[in-house]
């Protein structure tokens, strides 16, 4: 669906290099869509935990006004069969439309089938011992540098 995106397995390669080098990483299955590869969502979060990812997110597909043509010629030409179904499903987590940008309901959806999708995602989620994000460690940031100050070299 991503033809200039990393492949899966280069991907979870990237969180193991991460891990071992002992920078927190995660893993965000975004888009999520309905019908297609929402199936998918476990063994993506299971998958990232077993190369040691230590956060997990997920994100509803989007469709603003324009991408909505694209995606479903999209459809339409490489899941034919599916397309309505697919569709119909955006739709019922969208409250009838395909996008909807209100604020908490643009990344997770509302209905049941976004309930559906939200508790898989927070039971998978518990059963691989994924942690809660840790706060931002900021002492090693430095406020910018005012206008005409002299830049240290190191």
């Amino acid at each position: 669906m991503e033809p200039r995106a990393a492949a899966p397995a280069r991907r979870l390669q990237t969180i193991a290099a991460l891990a071992q080098a002992g920078v927190p990483a995660g893993v965000l299955a975004a888009p999520m869509i309905p019908g297609l590869n929402d199936m998918e969502l476990e063994a993506i979060l299971a998958a990232a935990r077993q190369h040691g990812a230590q956060h997990a997110g997920y994100v509803l597909l989007r469709l603003p006004l324009e991408l909505r043509d694209v995606f479903t010629a999209w459809l339409q030409e490489h899941v034919p069969d599916r397309a309505r179904r697919v569709l119909a499903l955006i739709r019922e987590t969208r409250s009838g439309d395909l996008n909807d940008s209100r604020f908490h309901h643009r990344f997770t959806g509302a209905g049941p089938y976004a309930d559906l999708l939200a508790q898989r995602f927070g039971r998978a989620s518990r059963q691989l011992g994924f942690l809660g994000r840790d706060g931002l460690d900021s002492s090693q940031f430095r406020p910018p540098a005012a206008a005409g100050d002299q830049l240290s070299l190191l």
